[in-house]
Order: C-alpha cells, then sequence, then structure tokens
C-alpha cells in the first residue's frame, strides 16, 4: 500500500493492541420484533442522513436546488468530525504546486466563516512556494502534516489548508440550512433503510418521541460509518490495513490558557528546559505532544488531536473502550503538563470531543470502485464530479498533484433511490487511506445533493442522471472541475 512521504506522515499513536472484553451472550439467540405500525411524519423529495460534512453539503445543495429536503442528525448539532470531533482542521484543499482544486460548498463554508473571524488558512500568496514566514509558522504549530510539503527541488512549500471555529462552525451551518429551506431534525438516529424490492423509499429513525418513518424519492446516507449501506442487500467492503490512517479512532481536545510566548521563548533560549519537562511527562504516562491553536482571535489555546488504532470504529464495546481509556489519558496528560509544561502554570481544559472521531470503516462498492491504481490517472473521467489535491504520497504526489472522482462511486450497483456521500463512498482502503477526508466528503455531498435534485425533478432514477446537467449545476455551485 501506498504510504505517505517521509516527512508528512506522523504516528501520534501506534494501533492498541487491547483485545476489549466483549461481555455479549455465547450461544447463538436470536429474538424476533414484533411487527407495529410506525407513523409516517414526513413525505418529501431527498432526505440525507448524516449531518456531517456530506450531510449538509447535500441537503443545502439538493435544498437549494428545488427538491423539498430533510435533513437528519443523531446529535443537536451539525458539523460531524469537523465541529463535534473537533477535527476543524479542512487539509488539501490545493496541491503541492499552489492551484486550488476543492471549491464548490466547501469553500463557500470556509468563507463565510472567515467574515466572521472564525476560520484561518494559508494566505493565498503562499500557495505552493517556500515562503519563509508561512512555512515556519506551521512548522512551528507543530502542523507540518496539514500545511507543509516538499516541493521537486526539496524545499519546504506551503499548500492551501484551513482551520474553523467549531462553535461558529455550527452556528453558520445552521444558519445555511434554513437559508437555502432545508428542514432540520436533530436528536434522530437512523434505525434502517424503508424498502419496496431493491428501492430505499425512505428510512426509520429512532427519537425520544419514539420509532418514526420518513418517506423520500432519494436517500442519501451521509452518516460517515455507512449506516444505510450496512443494511441494503448491495456488496459491501470494511476491510482498513492495520496501523493505515483511516484504521483509527481521534479524540481530541484543546488547552486554553496557555502562555505560549513563555513556552516559545525557552524552547528556543533554553531547549533543555522543554525537553526536561517533556521527559518528566512521557516518563509519567503521559503525552506532551501538541499543536498551537491557530484561530487569530483564541489567543492562548493549543489542540491535541490524538489518534487510536481500531478495526472495530462501530463496535459499542471498542468505542466506550477507546472513549474512556482515551478520555482518562487525555486527563492524565493535560495535569501533567500544567505540572511540568512551562507557560502551562495556569492552563485548564477548554473543550473534549463529544463525539469520537472515526476515519474509517464500512464502504460501497458502486458503480465504479476507485483503487490505488486510481490515484495515478492523469485524465478525468467521463463523470468527474471533483478533483482531489494528491498531497500525502511522497514522490508519487510530485508526478500526480490531482486525483479525480467519478459519479459512479457515489452509486450503488443494485439499489434504487439511494446515493453515498461520506467516507462510505466506493473506494478501497487504499483510496481511502487519503481521499476520506472533511473537504473531500463536502464533495461527495454537493454532488449528490446536485443529482438528487435534478432526478426528483426530471423524475428519473438517480443513476440515469445526465453528467452534462449535474456538471452544469456543480459549477453552479461554485466547484471546480475539468
Amino acid at each position: 500500500m501506498t504510504k505517505y512521504g517521509a516527512g508528512v506522515y506522523s504516528v501520534y499513536d501506534m494501533p492498541h493492541d487491547q483485545e476489549i472484553e466483549r461481555h455479549g451472550l455465547t450461544e447463538d439467540r436470536t429474538y424476533a420484533e414484533p411487527g407495529h405500525e410506525i407513523k409516517v411524519v414526513r413525505d418529501v423529495d431527498v432526505v440525507v442522513v448524516g449531518g456531517g460534512p456530506g450531510g449538509v453539503a447535500a441537503a443545502i445543495t439538493a435544498a437549494r436546488n428545488g427538491a423539498k429536503t430533510v435533513l437528519l442528525e443523531r446529535y443537536g448539532h451539525l458539523g460531524g468530525m469537523a465541529t463535534g470531533g473537533l477535527v476543524n482542521i479542512i487539509p488539501n484543499l490545493g496541491d503541492i504546486y499552489g492551484r486550488q482544486w476543492i471549491g464548490g460548498f466547501c469553500q463557500e463554508y470556509i468563507s463565510r466563516l472567515a467574515a466572521r473571524d472564525a476560520a484561518s488558512f494559508t494566505a493565498p500568496e503562499a500557495w505552493g512556494k517556500p515562503d519563509p514566514a508561512e512555512v515556519t509558522k506551521y512548522l512551528k504549530a507543530n502542523m507540518r502534516h496539514f500545511y507543509v510539503r516538499k516541493n521537486r527541488e526539496g524545499e519546504d512549500v506551503a499548500i492551501y489548508s484551513a482551520v474553523i471555529d467549531p462553535e461558529i462552525g455550527k452556528d453558520e451551518l445552521n444558519i445555511m440550512c434554513a437559508e437555502a429551506g432545508v428542514e432540520l431534525l436533530l436528536h434522530s438516529w437512523v434505525a434502517a433503510p424503508i424498502m419496496d424490492g431493491n428501492t430505499v423509499k425512505g428510512v426509520l429513525v429512532e427519537t425520544k418521541s419514539g420509532r418514526q418513518a420518513l418517506m423520500a424519492k432519494v436517500v442519501i446516507d451521509s452518516t460517515g460509518d455507512g449506516d444505510l449501506v450496512r443494511d441494503i442487500n448491495t456488496e459491501k467492503v470494511e476491510y482498513m490495513r492495520p496501523g493505515s490512517r483511516i484504521a483509527q479512532f481521534g479524540f481530541c481536545f484543546w488547552i486554553a490558557n496557555v502562555d505560549i510566548e513563555k513556552y516559545d521563548r525557552l524552547r528556543t533560549e533554553e531547549p533543555e528546559v522543554i525537553a526536561e519537562a517533556s521527559k518528566k511527562i512521557t516518563e509519567e504516562g503521559g503525552r506532551p505532544f501538541f499543536c498551537y491553536g491557530l484561530l487569530e482571535n483564541q489567543t492562548g489555546v493549543v489542540w491535541v488531536h490524538r489518534l487510536i488504532g481500531s478495526l472495530h470504529q462501530t463496535e459499542p464495546e471498542e468505542m466506550t473502550y477507546v472513549d474512556t481509556s482515551a478520555r482518562a489519558y487525555a486527563v492524565k496528560s493535560f495535569e501533567l503538563l500544567k505540572k511540568y509544561m512551562p507557560g502551562f502554570e495556569k492552563s485548564f481544559i477548554m473543550l473534549t470531543a463529544p463525539q469520537l472521531g472515526t476515519s474509517g470503516g464500512l464502504r460501497m462498492i458502486g458503480e465504479y470502485y476507485l483503487t490505488e491504481e486510481d490515484m495515478d490517472l492523469d485524465e478525468p473521467y467521463e463523470d468527474t464530479i471533483a478533483i482531489f489535491a494528491d498531497n500525502d504520497r511522497g514522490d508519487a504526489s510530485l508526478e500526480h498533484p490531482k486525483t479525480f472522482v467519478p459519479y459512479r462511486a457515489l452509486v450503488p450497483k443494485d439499489i434504487e433511490g439511494f446515493l453515498v456521500a461520506c467516507r462510505a463512498f466506493s473506494a478501497d482502503g487504499e483510496f481511502s487511506e487519503f481521499f476520506n477526508l472533511i473537504p473531500h466528503c463536502m464533495c461527495f455531498g454537493q454532488a449528490a445533493g446536485a443529482a438528487a435534485a435534478i432526478a426528483v425533478k426530471k423524475g428519473i432514477p438517480v443513476r440515469d442522471v445526465p453528467y452534462a446537467e449535474l456538471k452544469e449545476l456543480l459549477l453552479k455551485g461554485g466547484a471546480i472541475l475539468p
């Protein structure tokens, strides 16, 4: 499998080798749920399941293009990993040579947040250039992985990446949904698809008011974990290479009131003091690594993005173990930072992510199945719906700085009325390793939402949406296409 280039990939934590004790029954035993009538609470054009990056892009795009749309989300906020997961870094928007490839909904969201002083990104004049000030800024912040790459000459160059304020980010997505006419139903957990033969007709959700049904002409799975893909009769795959990026949980937290000037001064003038503090923290079972918060309106804030290996990212036993152990480790690390690290004397934990960061999992095998070989293709597909900057494969990225994704990778082979707009899109583990991040999912969502709107308007299956019309809508929405 292709690996991240030297100096780019950073192993935060090796995969845990703890065998989680599972207390389930050992005998083969089932329970037949009694049949009962379920109230239909909505009958609309499009239902989008999951309010993460792909889901908000899908719902807003569908509604903007005339489809009556409902967006379901299990939490009380939108944004998914980008907000609730505190994975607030939106990386790889441009390539090593300075060319922006991801625009559209993703760029609109960043621009709207920037207008509220809630986003920060690489200076455009520095994209793809060995700009000393810009490069040093991100290296100093321990953000090489997201902002800095090597060019053909071996120089460090800055790439276009962004960070957002997750709390204002939640609010802005609410505003965008309201403007577009999307109906939000938060605190609604999808239970199952409603099927009529091989056609998805709607979804069942669990709420505090009980189980409810929503009917739709098109259903879009933007759950990230492929919650609907799991329950429909289509081909799927779940393999993740142990130790790969997608075989990781993320647990993020922020520490505030840090005297970064004091820490910086000692790191420069007395590095042995910082080294000794780091040694003590590590010896006592903590972790001294952190990133500088890059939001200009948040001084004295540092971010800790920890990854914990897992091949079972939807199993409740595994999730419980990782969440509780990661939280304990986070608090211990913070307490040791406060005890030993200069600048942390008056610090406190500002935020911990309310949801675990999942990186991989179940994926559909759709009309087109993207593999590692597709990353080296230099010609677009006839139905290309997104172009992604290919920055993380070392020399291979210098030769192939962009990667194309066809609409067919969002369409299941044998199921009607259904699209996938999240990291459960049709791709193997090698392709997903590099292209299932927040901006990528926003591109999938924008394409799925536009296609759903066209299908509803024309009364045709989503697989038969004319590409020329889909491309026109995506370009109208600011997408960057061939």
